[in-house]
């Protein structure tokens, strides 16, 4: 009853201001690219983001490149917009950031991530906050427990299979990366009570981050927001116990809470973003190189013979280390490949910071601007045969070739190289020891964030 009731009030709404944002959304400038602002209020913003295959740009912006080119402008997330699936322009957008174009995000991600998330604050504050998340992987790599960290929880992960012939893929890598990411930055290990709280909150958070954003109780979004906030508060407690009773574990907890120039809502807010971050991504980038592989029967061997190769060197029971990551060159291809097809960024959210011209359009001084990257990993301008899942492009003079696969210039991800040392490493554990075949279709999807919609299941067998 309460829902109708609110629905309707919002019908009413709609109707009584509908002539007002008919008006508002119609641009007033000249020389904008082409384009329609759809509806009043919402305008586009539902078929934009409707889920589509992520090893493709979707059916709206499809026909919209179709129909105005591949710069265009439309009316999403309450706002005039300039859509970018031009290279050139990503690539310009990306490389002017604080100078002619800023993160901003919807409102929508600051209730449900916070205002000092790292997607949502701008200027020096972002430059100085990001600095703090970019430790995390220098900590890491100065660290030698840190592979061996890696290397144990991947070997833990796979003797949990040796009775099981099925896996929902998804949920095991979302279980093996928060392990590893609770571990380094919290020093947890899975069977604490507080570890195994923080993980069933991220499972909340996830379905709600990119929810309809009604803060109604029993709404996804809404679940989202208490979500954080248990986490928040989670990571504050323990803040304040290693404080008052001068606990130092050598994690990157520790390194946060040394610093003096930070304030303890920034320091929190850093650690949260680190974990969903380290979570998140590399959980789904996992999912993705074990679901393209299997359409390339001769990268699958490649892989396994590289990392037959580094078995060889080792003693029995050897631990991986750097000097064997460094060696896995065909894996980095691999995981490029994967991030270019699979798009975990499909797009990043930018405004105008003044008037800007390219190419002979007009960027209007305050409108949105949306760089669709996953248009640049796909386009046969840039990539040959784009749709081809093809490790090899990146041989040689390829490598040279830009993509954005964790966003780009100075908001790119912090976490990235982390999250490719752990995939190889996963990989090369997988690739020696079990041969997989899928279990029905699926295939990831953009919502716009990537996931699997039944889980990547998959029959599984220890090779002998």
């Amino acid at each position: 009853m309460i829902m109708f009731v609110f629905l309707f009030a919002l019908v009413q709404v709609f109707l009584l201001l509908q002539p007002f944002f008919l008006f508002a959304v119609k641009p007033q400038h000249k020389d904008v690219p082409p384009g329609s602002m759809g509806w009043p209020i919402i305008g586009e913003t539902l078929s934009f983001l409707k889920p589509h295959k992520s090893n493709t740009l979707g059916r709206y912006l499809q026909d919209r490149c179709s129909r105005y080119g591949r710069i265009f402008k439309a009316h999403l997330f309450f706002h005039p917009t300039i859509v970018s699936c031009d290279h050139e322009f990503n690539m310009f957008i990306l490389q002017n950031e604080e100078k002619l174009f800023q993160g901003s995000y919807p409102k929508s991600i600051h209730g449900v991530l916070g205002d000092l998330s790292l997607l949502c604050i701008v200027g020096d504050h972002h430059k100085r906050l990001r600095n703090f998340a970019l430790n995390l992987t220098n900590t890491c790599k100065s660290k030698v427990e840190y592979i061996n960290d890696v290397d144990r929880l991947t070997m833990s992960v796979m003797d949990s299979w040796k009775n099981r012939k099925e896996l929902n893929f998804c949920e095991e890598m979302k279980k093996f990366t928060f392990n590893l990411i609770v571990k380094q930055i919290l020093s947890m290990e899975p069977e604490e009570a507080e570890a195994t709280n923080i993980l069933e909150d991220f499972h909340t958070f996830m379905k709600g981050l990119i929810s309809l954003p009604l803060c109604i109780p029993g709404t996804s979004y809404a679940k989202a927001v208490k979500a954080r906030l248990r986490i928040h508060s989670t990571l504050k407690s323990i803040m304040r116990k290693r404080k008052q009773e001068c606990i130092r574990k050598g994690d990157y907890f520790d390194v946060l809470l040394s610093n003096s120039s930070t304030s303890d809502e920034e320091k929190i807010s850093v650690a949260l973003d680190l974990l969903l971050g380290g979570y998140e991504t590399t959980s789904t980038l996992i999912a993705m190189i074990l679901h393209f592989l299997g359409q390339s029967p001769d990268a699958h061997q490649m892989l396994k013979e590289e990392h037959q190769a580094i078995r060889k060197t080792k003693e029995k029971g050897g631990r991986l280390n750097w000097e064997d990551y460094k060696q896995m060159e065909f894996t980095q291809n691999v995981i490029s490949e994967s991030l270019r097809c699979g798009n975990v960024v499909k797009f990043v959210h930018r405004k105008a910071l003044k008037d800007v011209r390219f190419k002979g359009f007009l960027i209007p001084s305050g409108w949105k601007v949306l760089p669709v990257l996953a248009a640049s990993n796909l386009d046969p301008m840039v990539h040959e045969n784009p749709a081809e899942f093809n490790p090899w492009r990146w041989n040689g003079q390829e490598k040279l070739k830009s993509y954005a696969a964790f966003g780009g210039g100075r908001r790119m991800c912090p976490g990235s190289d982390i999250a490719k040392v752990e995939a190889a490493i996963f990989l090369h554990h997988l690739v020696l020891n079990f041969r997989w075949r899928p279990q029905g279709i699926d295939y990831p999807v953009a919502y716009p964030y990537v996931d699997f919609h039944r889980g990547l299941p998959i029959e599984i067998e220890r090779c002998s």
